[in-house]
């Protein structure tokens, strides 16, 4: 119809009066959303109905008015009707709910029922619920779900229920809408690390559930879990805690003997929660029974913990450990480690009683190089007592055993942008010899440097030529260097002992083309060092020697010394022909020559008496202590040659559709080196240095390296093993005597193509050990849940069968050949070979294997065997050392799950060490 005044059209709709039934406006309104495989929005709280309007009009101010006039209108005819004396009843729905199904939506007004069939959807709030049926009774205020059978018979479809961050998914479920409890059937959900199904649950509100009938488990499979904790009542707080009646372990659907009165499991939303850690027992034939690995785990904050673990043997042996990692997103991430151990062996009287106190501190700090750009800071602390791991009763570390070296830099570095740019860093080192247990440290270095600055360069900033590539930088190194042992690590006279200096250098230098062909160089280096702390050397009657005493006060030596280099790149290309398999053969070369003179700097050397009777003799500088040494007393003038070959060949390839040849590197380097003194004597002093030949190359597709080296010396020598000033050849000998070599091969092949050194000895690697796998694993007995081996997540797409698996397989090959014939002993002084492997017996079982043989000492070097059974939750492992000083072996089956770290069974034989 159309509006006379407005010339609007309007739909024109019949409507009851106003005294209608309001259950039929509502259900006017549901068959107006209804609609099939679509989805729905229904607010049931609104009690009107607005009249579509097709379509507005611009003459907003004359509608204004005109429904104004209808406005009073409408008022004073409701004026004269009496107000119901029975209040509406209130709805039980806050808001929209929303519903879809597939095949069909089915409203009965009698039952006042709504049922969605296949696929359903509902939404009401925060409450998301999907099933094969849901059936809505708005009269009850309550909704049902439950799965349906396909056209096989079996069932599909199950409910699929989530209230905030809690999912059910349960066979069916009953929930009220007003009182928000729910029945549910066979429910199952994930509570961060567990699974739990329960027989019916009952949901008591948002916070509360008891479940009747429960199993929990880590499996990924609820249904057929490999174990399970089954207990009959439970109180269940999402996201909390849950507590249990009597609960009982099940492996294999075979109860155990495992049970406990009453349980309680942490069901934290946090990735860790604090709590205790149970200690594993063990025993030791010097140290009696033991607890060890027990403490308590402090979840801090979300940006760093705290982990303290103790050990306790029965003969009064004990440990602590602590244990901390802390990260902060965009910044910064570390951990820290710090371990003692109360060593003692045997009982007291008897001849074998020992004690020791040993301890380890590692510190481990990155930072995002995107928060400062303009600096950084890093950390990797490795120090403490020299036998740490060889003593240790927590750390099975042969790699780290046989290593001979902790070290350790903690480092910070500014760049400052100014002109000239100016960068300064700051570092600690610690250098630690486990075998002479000496210690060098350096606290701290502090080098600062500016950047170059070219005087003679125009406006243009061209650098071409002699004069324009003129450059003058300035360096500054001061260091305050400790040298000093484990007995007096830390104490008064580790820093007492400290030497410290500050050395400046300022290299003048230039750089230009020689006959095109040639790159020339020149240098002047002038250099200044200060100390504070010089010798005085004279004889001490008393003493009956010659005796260094310290003065202590500022004192400094200036040098300066002139450097030169020529070199040029020559290139050169043997080619076979188009038709042979090997096309050509490129052999690239690039001599050079150096010259460097350093004058005489005899004024900073003094006379001292060597006897009672003052006899002055033997020239000493007062600065020799000093950590950059001495000034030279005579000049130096020498002349260096090195001489750098790769060699490189072009191939057929194998693949016919590829037109261009392969490149194939024969020799990615091949180098000779020596020089030559200008103020050789031939007495004091001979003319040549030996020459040193090196190199390398990589074989079968890059997978074995290859590195070579010798030593060739040009002169001969004497009885006494002297070098003399006779060429070895005019002493009835060849043109070089060659007088040590070296060679080593290194050969790691993998059936996955990616690295098997990636991460998986990064601990032992921390301690000091190898990155790979030739001196075995590494095993922190803090936490046995980590797998020996190199383990990934397996896809859902492996195969298991047994025949048509691909079984994983790794490889590593070492072997190291020494010559030495230094006084013509003619010697192979080295000559071992090393081997590891790792294979998947199964697709559930690995074995693995670490052994050698050293061919000059005629044995069998460190041999390690590993075994490891993947028990789907659980993981078995099982490795042994059958012979030499570090044999032993041990034993391990435990849940992987960290929540359940505890429940283990792990046994070891422990080294007398």
């Amino acid at each position: 119809m159309t509006c006379q005044k407005t010339g609007h059209n309007f739909t024109k709709i019949a409507f009851k009066p106003l005294h209608t039934n309001l259950f039929n406006i509502v259900l006017l309104s549901i068959f107006l959303s209804l609609g099939s495989g679509k989805l729905y929005s229904q607010d049931i709280t609104k009690k009107t109905t607005a009249i579509p309007t097709k379509k507005r009009t611009e003459n907003t101010k004359t509608v204004t008015n005109n429904t104004r006039k209808s406005t009073e209108i409408i008022k004073k005819q409701t004026d004269s009707i009496k107000k119901d004396s029975i209040k509406p009843k209130k709805v039980f729905l806050d808001g929209k709910v929303k519903y879809k199904a597939e095949k069909y939506v089915k409203i009965d007004q009698k039952k006042k029922l709504i049922t969605l069939y296949d696929k359903a959807e509902l939404y009401y709030q925060d409450i998301e619920l999907t099933s094969g049926i849901i059936v809505m009774d708005y009269e009850k205020n309550e909704v049902y779900a439950g799965r349906i059978k396909d056209s096989t018979g079996a069932y599909t479809q199950y409910p699929n229920f989530k209230q905030g961050a809690n999912v059910v998914e349960p066979d069916s479920i009953r929930f009220n809408f007003k009182t928000k409890k729910a029945l549910i059937w066979n429910s199952r959900s994930d509570q961060g690390e567990f699974k739990v199904k329960a027989a019916i649950t009952k949901k008591e509100n948002d916070s509360v559930y008891f479940l009747k009938g429960a199993r929990f488990t880590t499996s990924k499979d609820v249904d057929n879990p490999e174990y399970y904790f089954q207990t009959n009542k439970v109180k269940f707080i999402p996201g909390k805690k849950v507590i249990t009646g009597l609960t009982n372990m099940v492996i294999a659907n075979v109860p155990t003997p495992i049970a406990l009165p009453f349980a309680f499991f942490p069901m934290s939303k946090e990735t860790s929660i604090s709590g205790l850690i149970l200690p594993s027992y063990n025993d030791s034939n010097t140290r009696g029974f033991s607890l060890q690995n027990g403490g308590y785990y402090f979840a801090l904050s979300d940006n760093y913990d705290l982990t303290i673990l103790g050990d306790y043997y029965t003969n009064g042996s004990y440990g602590l450990r602590f244990e901390s990692s802390y990260a902060k997103r965009y910044k910064y991430r570390g951990n820290v480690n710090v371990r003692f151990e109360n060593l003692i062996s045997s009982e007291r009287g008897y001849p074998d009683y020992s004690k020791q106190k040993i301890y380890n501190i590692q510190w481990s700090h990155s930072k995002d190089s995107k928060s400062t750009p303009n600096s950084s800071f890093s950390a990797s602390v490795n120090l403490g007592s020299s036998k740490y791991f060889r003593q240790s009763i927590n750390q099975v570390n042969i790699g780290s055993n046989l290593n001979n070296t902790l070290s350790s830099s903690i480092s910070y570095s500014k760049t400052f942008n100014s002109v000239p740019q100016v960068r300064m860093s700051l570092t600690a080192t610690h250098s630690q010899n486990t075998q002479t247990e000496e210690i060098n440290m350096t606290l701290p270095t502090l080098q600062a440097s500016v950047d170059r600055i070219y005087p003679f360069v125009g406006k243009d900033g061209v650098k071409k030529g002699f004069f324009k590539n003129i450059n003058l930088q300035y360096n500054l190194n001061g260091r305050n260097n400790i040298v000093t042992n484990d007995s007096l690590f830390f104490k008064p006279q580790m820093f007492r002992d400290a030497k410290m200096g500050i050395e400046h250098t300022i290299p003048l230098s230039t750089n230009f083309k020689l006959f095109k062909y040639f790159s020339a160089s020149t240098s002047l280096n002038y250099k200044e060092v200060w100390y504070t702390k010089t010798i005085n050397r004279s004889y001490d009657a008393d003493q009956s020697k010659v005796v260094d005493n310290i003065v202590n006060g500022f004192d400094a030596f200036r040098t300066y010394s002139l450097s030169s280099s020529l070199g040029t790149t020559i290139y050169g290309t043997f080619n076979f022909g188009a038709d042979k398999k090997i096309k050509s053969i490129r052999h690239v070369m690039r001599p050079s020559v150096s010259y460097g003179y350093t004058p005489s700097f005899e004024k900073y050397y003094d006379t001292y008496a060597s006897d009672a009777t003052g006899t002055m003799i033997k020239q000493y500088s007062r600065f020799e202590s000093g950590i950059f040494g001495a000034p030279g007393i005579s000049n130096s003038n020498s002349l260096g040659f090195n001489l750098s070959n790769t060699f490189e060949a072009k191939v057929t390839d194998k693949d016919s559709t590829k037109v261009e040849p392969k490149k194939i590197m024969l020799l990615n380097n091949l180098n000779l080196s020596t020089s030559y003194n200008l103020n050789a004597d031939g007495k004091t002093s001979l003319g040549w240095s030996p020459v040193r030949v090196s190199g390398g190359t990589q074989l079968f597709a890059n997978k074995m390296n290859v590195n070579f080296g010798a030593t060739l010396d040009p002169y001969a020598i004497d009885n006494s093993g002297a070098r003399i000033n006779v060429y070895n050849i005019d002493n009835g000998g060849s043109l070089f005597r060659m007088t040590s070599a070296n060679m080593t091969l290194n050969y790691a092949l993998s059936s996955k193509d990616k690295d098997k050194t990636k991460d998986k000895n990064v601990q032992s690697q921390r301690n000091g050990g190898r990155e790979d796998d030739l001196f075995g694993t590494n095993t922190d007995l803090n936490d046995n849940r980590k797998s020996q081996f190199d383990e990934t997540e397996e896809g859902e797409d492996k195969i298991t069968e047994f025949f048509n698996s691909k079984l994983p397989w790794d490889m590593t090959f070492a072997y190291s050949l020494t010559y030495g014939n230094n006084n013509r002993e003619k010697k192979i002084i080295g000559n071992s070979i090393m081997i590891s492997a790792n294979a998947d017996i199964t697709p559930k079982w690995k074995a693995g294997v670490s052994t050698g043989y050293d061919f000059v000492q005629k044995g069998v070097t460190f041999t390690q065997l590993r075994f490891e059974r993947d028990l789907l939750s659980w993981r078995m492992d099982f490795n042994w050392s059958p012979f030499g000083t570090n044999a032993n072996w041990g034993f391990f089956i435990g849940i992987k799950s960290g929540v359940l770290s505890d429940i283990k069974w792990d046994k070891r034989s422990r080294t007398n060490r």
